[in-house]
């Protein structure tokens, strides 16, 4: 199979050119009459609490896999479906949910379906300050707690506030079993904030939200994330969780390499709008997001294709750049180097954009889907 038109490389630039692939990329040329469509690397959202109806929550393995197919249509050919806080006899059937359709989509390279990176678990471990909109059932990251969650097999990203007892020490211990910890839902002051970046933390969850605010005397965890380290703040670029304004100031602080983008969409995604529980409350589509009944943010509606386009339009970032941010870097993120980028050898996961990115096509390991 071959492709022409703009194709996006893992550096964030575009070349006129054809990709050639089956399930993998077999070849790039330039190719000065290739067409003017963009060729993307399939996106890979890290952060997906539902969506079309579904949530992840309360879903079974066959209706996580009806909804890797929804979101492949959406352009998102890799995801990690997201557990957020509750008992943790709850967590413990989440998690098993999701381990059964990670298993099922490693053996499956069927076209069609978004594959599944592992569980992100968003909680316990977070601060009783900065629950957002989950459940006051926090716990700290020690005990047979933590021993439950870091047993847990597809567990591959966690969200804990690292200013908790013992937070460091299950960061170290976290990390050693090769699961990526973010910060996030934290209180943290900037020196703690360091501290778990020096003890292993990578990633920062929906940065500006659910965090200590950011204030010129008190920097706080917020200015830790834009400031260049081995962590990257994970942003929402719906427009509504975080201010065009604050998108383009935090891409100029971390540049294309050092930040991705998420949906954290919830079950109202993609739906007409009918109420859906959120812990012990009520969500619903409110000036574009799923809220409480007391405004509170409770997740976003859009998809990863809307976060680029609002990253392009609103943001002033380049769509060679958006690609990076949607798919190469969180890629890298979870280890999964052979997808989210354009380069001989790489899976065949592409999508096709027209000029006004709209999507076209998505190929899921070579074939397309139907």
């Amino acid at each position: 199979m071959k492709l022409g038109g703009l194709i996006a490389k893992p550096d964030g630039s575009l070349v006129r050119g054809h990709v050639t692939f089956a399930d993998r990329i077999t070849e790039l040329d330039l190719a000065s009459d290739a067409g003017d469509d963009y060729i993307l690397p399939g996106f890979v959202d890290l952060q997906v609490n539902g969506s079309h109806g579904i949530d992840v929550m309360n879903a079974s393995p066959d209706t996580l896999a009806d909804l890797s197919r929804r979101l492949a249509r959406e352009g998102t050919t890799a995801w990690m479906p997201t557990a957020v806080t509750a008992p943790l006899e709850k967590i413990a059937l989440v998690h098993e949910s999701v381990a059964t359709a990670f298993e099922n989509s490693e053996c499956d390279h069927s076209a069609g379906a978004a594959a599944i990176l592992g569980m992100h678990l968003e909680g316990p471990f977070i601060s009783p300050h900065r629950l957002g909109a989950h459940p006051n059932l926090n716990l700290e990251p020690r005990g047979d707690a933590f021993e439950q969650v870091l047993a847990m097999r597809a567990l591959r990203l966690i969200t804990l506030a690292p200013e908790l007892p013992d937070a460091l020490d299950a960061i170290r211990r976290l990390i050693a079993r090769n699961v990526v910890v973010s910060i996030g839902h934290t209180n943290a002051t900037l020196e703690e904030a360091n501290s778990s970046i020096a003890a292993g933390a990578r990633m920062f969850t929906h940065l500006f939200n659910a965090m200590r605010p950011l204030n010129h005397r008190d920097p706080g965890v917020i200015a830790c994330a834009l400031e260049p380290s081995t962590a990257i703040p994970a942003i929402i670029p719906d427009s509504v969780h975080v201010h065009p304004a604050m998108l383009r100031l935090a891409f100029r602080l971390r540049g294309k390499d050092g930040m991705i983008i998420v949906t954290d969409k919830v079950a109202l995604a993609g739906t007409t709008g009918a109420e859906k529980k959120v812990g012990r409350s009520r969500a619903t589509i409110r000036d574009g997001a799923a809220r409480l009944d007391d405004g509170t943010l409770a997740g976003s509606i859009i998809s990863m294709l809307d976060g680029v386009r609002i990253m392009v339009e609103k943001a002033g970032v380049s769509i060679g750049d958006a690609a990076v941010l949607a798919a190469t870097n969180p890629a890298k993120l979870v280890g999964a180097t052979d997808r989210g980028r354009i380069q001989v050898g790489a899976r065949a996961d592409l999508i096709v954009l027209n000029p006004a990115l709209e999507l076209k096509s998505v190929f899921i390991a070579g074939r397309e889907m139907g």
